[in-house]
């Protein structure tokens, strides 16, 4: 890609996800706070356009604001034409990033499968009823 055109895809992404030029300037993760890092990761995925990304605890360590910045940065993305893994242990992720599928991962296995609904009773229940259930 000419530089060119480079630049003008980056600015593009730049302001899909509401960020600031300035972000340019900088050497990457140099005195970038959490959040800043978390939100560079998502304009490096704007940028790569995968057709799978993996977001691993993508809500750690960030306060509300930059969770709520972050999330928005990834529901901009979404289009239909890439799956996201988003790896949480959290309800609080999902309040912001509504998923289509939830699964739940014990013991390297997928052990329990369902909707947007399965996050919320894993906040109010917890772990132990699936893992009560498997026994």
């Amino acid at each position: 890609v000419p530089i060119k055109e480079f630049r003008a895809l980056l600015k593009e992404k730049l302001k899909l996800l509401d960020m600031p030029d300035g972000v340019l300037s900088r050497y990457v993760n140099d005195g970038f706070s959490g959040g800043e890092k978390k939100r560079l990761e998502i304009l490096q995925m704007a940028l790569l356009e995968p057709k799978v990304a993996v977001l691993d605890e993508t809500d750690s360590g960030l306060d509300i604001d930059a969770l709520t910045i972050v999330s928005e940065g990834i529901n901009r993305l979404r289009d239909g034409k890439r799956s996201m893994l988003v790896i949480t242990h959290y309800q609080r992720l999902l309040n912001y990033i509504k998923p289509d599928f939830v699964h739940v991962l014990m013991d390297g296995q997928i052990v329990r499968s369902g909707g947007p609904d399965l996050a919320l009773t894993l906040e109010a229940k917890g772990y132990e009823w699936i893992s009560e259930e498997r026994i």
